[in-house]
């Protein structure tokens, strides 16, 4: 039997525990392991917790965006609550709310609204006494349309022809105006159609908007130099007086580079009448090649575009020209004139708005299926004044005046035989055919050319004349090849020139630098372009999810998808 402590032994026993050290990190491992346990488990709490709140919010997101869609033909809410049926938490749903705003029609506006809360269990944090934590989510969708303003800059170039492009695009470009139609409340949609070829034309009440320098008395096109595709802006004299000039634009010719002889024959050896209109201008005067401004009226649009015609080269560059330029606010004094024509709505009457105007939203969809082609233009010294060729009315021929020797060739449409030749005298005189000259004279005093049943009379041309009735290759055989030392080079070859596909790619890109700077957005479709003639249109487009490389009736599609991005959804909060 083991004796009984003493009180000094334990007293002893007790002093020697409190100097010992053996076991005094164990005690505190098991502190740190325990407060670790804890700060995990928290983390793991609030983990399950933010994982929860995102699978909310981003059914929430889904939800609300697909019930404020103005193609949502089911009621919004319960759209929304069908999302978090199917997502299995139906029971966090809040309220949902439904507004069109401002008092404007459902189509045209709407805004839903909707939250979420919950609460996750944290059995970790319940070691601390909160056993679980609150979720709470909330968001709001809109889709809105905005009062739009729209260049739609479409190729109607020679191309266009080729498997069945045009009847493609025209079909594409009618149901893209249906769509944003339908989703515009009126007088705040405004589209404008620029069709391009070699060149833009534009109606005489747009013309005489501006400074034009040069004659033509047939139709509209301006040639614009490298520097204006380096601004957005277009250049109108100031109404008020004294007010400084500014620089005229040169006005294109009407003429024909391509043209020869053999599209014109006849058959019986004479050719069609040189003086009737050239068929292939550079610029055209013809309603469907000229531009639409602004117009809101689906019935106008959809018709014009059904009148397209495709002929020509391409010149992308003048087309994004015009599409920014009808988008500018320097354009408001011509849609004040086109208002006062009733050719343009007055509901327009403050358009093209001011770029920083958060109101509006304005959109280039451009569109080409091949690349920037040669653009063509009459040279100084051949755009005034007069010919040294008369035009006989009866004969509808030419005489050209060889000053050298002071006689007169006449064309070789003039035959006098009826054996389909001209030939030797006949080709020669000392007047211009149909002009009486008893005495034989060089003197223009001399001549009589007034019309009579005779002779039909005869008139001095001028160069616009000249080319506004006869392609460039036709006069120069017709008049001049057979008998003026360098007849080509005098008239033919420094007659025109032209501007090429490199300095027309690089306007194109200062252009749609300068829409994109300004804040327009550019949509670009290349329909079965070339390489060079994509490349040219991802560089301007807005993004690349704003270009589209299309085949066949793909182009519809574009269309579509641009009609829906325009009037896109955005997530508001």
């Amino acid at each position: 039997m083991q004796p009984k402590p003493t009180k000094r032994l334990i007293r002893k026993r007790i002093a020697l525990f409190w100097r010992a050290e053996d076991g005094v990190l164990t005690l505190f491992t098991i502190f740190m392991m325990f407060m670790l346990l804890m700060v995990c488990g928290i983390a793991v709490d609030l983990m399950r917790n933010e994982m929860e709140r995102v699978k909310v919010q981003n059914t929430l997101d889904r939800a609300i965006l697909a019930a404020a869609d103005l193609q949502q033909t089911l009621d919004p809410q319960v759209v929304v609550t069908d999302y978090f049926e199917k997502a299995g938490i139906s029971e966090y749903l809040g309220a949902v709310t439904v507004t069109p705003g401002d008092n404007l029609p459902t189509n045209y506006f709407r805004t839903v609204s909707a939250s979420a809360r919950a609460r996750t269990a944290s059995p970790y944090m319940a070691m601390t006494g909160v056993n679980d934590l609150p979720l709470y989510v909330s968001g709001r969708a809109e889709e809105v349309v905005s009062n739009l303003e729209i260049s739609l800059v479409l190729d109607v170039s020679g191309s266009m022809n080729s498997n069945s492009r045009l009847v493609n695009l025209k079909k594409a470009a009618k149901d893209f105006v249906d769509q944003v139609v339908n989703n515009s409340l009126d007088g705040r949609m405004a589209i404008s159609i620029i069709p391009y070829a070699t060149q833009v034309s534009i109606p005489d009440n747009v013309a005489d908007v501006f400074d034009l320098e040069g004659i033509n008395a047939h139709s509209n096109c301006i040639n614009f130099t490298a520097d204006d595709f380096d601004t957005a802006a277009m250049r109108l004299p100031s109404p008020e007086a004294g007010a400084p000039a500014v620089t005229p634009y040169e006005r294109t010719m009407h003429f024909d580079p391509w043209t020869y002889r053999s599209a014109l024959s006849q058959g019986d050896g004479r050719y069609a009448n040189p003086h009737a209109l050239v068929s292939r201008p550079v610029c055209e005067a013809n309603d469907a090649r000229e531009i639409l401004v602004l117009q809101k009226d689906r019935d106008i649009l959809k018709n014009y575009i059904d009148a397209l015609t495709a002929r020509g080269n391409t010149s992308i560059d003048i087309g994004m020209k015009w599409g920014t330029a009808l988008l500018d606010p320097s354009l408001q004094p011509l849609v004040d004139d086109l208002i006062t024509d009733n050719t343009v709505s007055a509901q327009f009457d403050a358009r093209p708005a001011p770029y920083d105007s958060d109101e509006y939203l304005k959109v280039i969809v451009l569109m080409t299926d091949g690349e920037n082609t040669s653009q063509y233009y009459i040279e100084e010294g051949y755009r005034a004044g007069q010919t040294d060729i008369w035009w006989n009315t009866r004969e509808q021929t030419y005489s050209a005046y060889d000053a050298e020797n002071q006689r007169f060739y006449y064309s070789r449409h003039f035959d006098t035989d009826g054996d389909g030749n001209v030939q030797g005298n006949d080709r020669w005189g000392r007047a211009p055919y149909g002009c009486d000259n008893p005495s034989n004279s060089r003197n223009r005093d001399d001549w009589n050319c007034e019309p009579d049943a005779a002779n039909g009379g005869a008139y001095n041309i001028s160069f616009p004349g000249l080319w506004a009735h006869t392609p460039i290759r036709e006069n120069y055989y017709q008049n001049y090849s057979d008998w003026q030392s360098g007849a080509a080079n005098r008239w033919y070859y420094n007659v025109f020139d032209s501007v090429g596909s490199t300095t027309k790619n690089t306007r194109t890109d200062d252009i749609c630098d300068q829409a994109k700077e300004a804040g327009v957005v550019v949509f670009t479709i290349g329909f079965e372009a070339p390489e060079n003639g994509q490349t040219v249109l991802k560089n301007c487009a807005s993004s690349a999810s704003h270009y589209f490389d299309v085949d066949g009736l793909e182009i519809a599609d574009a269309f579509t998808a641009i009609a829906h991005e325009i009037t896109q959804l955005r997530l508001t909060q």
